[in-house]
């Protein structure tokens, strides 16, 4: 029986994240670094049957003509996050992948974003001709390598909030603003729309709208097939998915908590524009007040900082209240690498999306909650009440 070959089509597949990825899944295929950071690698999972790292083939949509391999001797020049060894043996892996890569879609991207661009993109006059585009790019991947699947993740950079009213609730809906010359949803969404109506598994790792709509979740179900999102919890908000429970479960008060975060990579750049940066606010801020159940005063502050390079540091000051009403602190820094902390999710999301389409599990992927910030199909948002479900998931249905 032959190993079933299986494709990951990034959207912005030359970013910060997705080269991480890249090199981190060369250097796995040669056994030449440990599991660390991969959550599908754990005890807990070994029962799963989860493909290897030599099944997946790689290939994307990007809007910026540079290579693979060029942004990943910056991310070891300027982040020295990749050593030399590693990075070398990658080479021949990251070639191969680049020659799988074609011009992105720019639909309702914003400015700051189509900015990035720096390539010959189409520009499509309809919604429909961009999925069109997507579709043909997809389905000449899977022919070309003789793919039995195809797993389509969303890795590009943020893009601007869209007024939840416009939102489509039904499929009938989402249809036909793809054919209005004036249609609202973004790139992301229709990345979600041209992947799930091939019967493809969508993942939205960014803070974008994506498959977030009921409209494309139903068309999600009406294919059978599955997705998961949105916006990858690898910092800042995983430590508060941790410590908030902890807050509500002493029955202390939370009466302020304040983030201040600051990184250097493309992402951070383009989060300085305030109608990207609100997306990602909205994304990090709302959890809190569902864990609590009560909103305390709150401020997250993201700024770009070039000389950091792919490193990000945040500070958190947490305002509380305890017996007798006495008030205390919690104060604490979180440092990470961006790409690094975010890569190995990557690969796990993969994994697991792959388990659940097996099992024919339709629409959008609650159990894998603990990965997002601003999970689909699932009101946990405690970290260990999240990870409890992913066991439970994991073990199959009952």
């Amino acid at each position: 029986m032959s190993v079933p070959r299986i494709g990951i089509w990034i959207i912005g597949a030359r970013g910060g994240v997705s080269v991480t990825t890249l090199v981190g899944l060369s250097a796995l295929r040669r056994g030449v670094i440990p599991e660390t950071g991969l959550v599908s690698s754990l005890a807990d999972f070994a029962h799963l049957p989860l493909a290897e790292w030599d099944q997946f083939v790689v290939g994307g949509h990007e809007i910026r003509s540079t290579s693979l391999l060029a942004e990943a001797e910056r991310l070891h020049r300027e982040s020295r996050v990749i050593e030399a060894s590693v990075l070398g043996a990658s080479r021949t892996f990251l070639s191969q992948t680049d020659a799988n890569i074609r011009p992105g879609v720019l639909w309702n991207v914003g400015s700051t974003i189509r900015q990035l661009a720096d390539g010959a993109i189409p520009d499509e006059s309809l919604a429909r001709s961009a999925v069109d585009r997507i579709q043909r790019d997809l389905k000449e991947f899977q022919q070309r390598e003789g793919l039995d699947k195809v797993v389509v993740v969303n890795l590009a950079s943020t893009e601007a909030l869209l007024d939840p009213t416009l939102w489509p609730e039904t499929w009938s809906q989402a249809e036909q603003m793809l054919e209005e010359p004036n249609c609202s949803l973004p790139a992301s969404s229709l990345y979600a729309i041209g992947a799930l109506e091939l019967g493809m598994p969508y993942i939205n790792f960014t803070p974008s709208l994506g498959a977030t709509p009921l409209g494309i979740d139903e068309l999600a179900k009406k294919k059978n097939i599955c997705h998961a999102g949105r916006d990858a919890k690898t910092g800042e908000t995983l430590l508060k998915s941790v410590l908030a429970p902890m807050f509500a479960a002493r029955n202390l008060e939370v009466m302020s908590w304040v983030g201040h975060n600051i990184f250097g990579n493309l992402d951070g750049k383009v989060l300085s524009d305030p109608e990207n940066k609100a997306s990602k606010v909205k994304s990090k801020d709302q959890l809190l007040e569902r864990i609590l159940g009560y909103p305390p005063q709150s401020l997250v502050s993201i700024e770009h900082i070039g000389s950091l390079g792919d490193w990000k540091t945040a500070w958190d000051h947490v305002h509380f209240r305890g017996f007798l009403q006495t008030p205390m602190t919690l104060q604490l820094t979180w440092q990470g690498c961006d790409s690094l902390l975010a890569a190995p999710l990557v690969l796990d999301l993969v994994r697991f999306v792959l388990v659940a389409q097996e099992r024919g599990e339709t629409g959008a992927l609650g159990a894998l909650g603990s990965f997002f910030k601003s999970p689909l199909g699932t009101d946990q948002h405690g970290f260990a009440d999240q990870t409890r479900v992913l066991l439970k998931w994991s073990r199959g249905p009952e």
